[in-house]
């Protein structure tokens, strides 16, 4: 009885395809950007996050992103990542503590989104620091509010 289920299951999740049906709110994840901002997918090179300045506590070891955003308008932002890592947002342009995520959760099936964080952000501006990453390049792009 075990072995039919789990066949069943893996047939479920098993994709021909990678990216190909997201939903309107990930359609930028297939494209590259120019800049971090909603529906804009940008592919970042990590350095050690020793080097990086004003990180957060708590952010983790090993390779770490930082770049900076506008938010125009209040709502629940999210930050896809195309990897394990931890997702901090700061408000300001220096220092500060993190703020508390309000949601956790995943990319969808078939997608190369490994993770979807969404933070309850006002107008201003933030930074956004991808840390513990382990690939030398992280994928991500600001989502906008549901």
């Amino acid at each position: 009885m075990l072995i039919p289920a789990l066949l069943l299951l893996q047939a479920a999740t098993s994709c021909t395809a990678t990216d190909v049906a997201l939903p309107a709110s990930l359609s930028g994840w297939t494209t590259q950007a120019d800049g971090f901002g909603v529906n804009r997918a940008v592919t970042l090179a990590a350095g050690d996050v020793a080097k990086l300045p004003g990180v957060p506590a708590g952010a983790r070891p090993g390779g770490a992103v930082m770049i900076g955003f506008r938010i125009e308008t209040a709502g629940r932002y999210g930050i896809a990542l195309d990897q394990h890592g931890w997702i901090d947002v700061v408000p300001g342009v220096a220092g500060g503590e993190a703020l508390k995520s309000s949601v956790h959760g995943h990319g969808s099936d078939c997608s190369s989104i490994r993770k979807i964080v969404r933070f309850d952000l006002q107008p201003g501006v933030y930074r956004l620091y991808l840390t513990g990453l382990d690939q030398p390049r992280a994928k991500t792009m600001l989502v906008a509010p549901d």
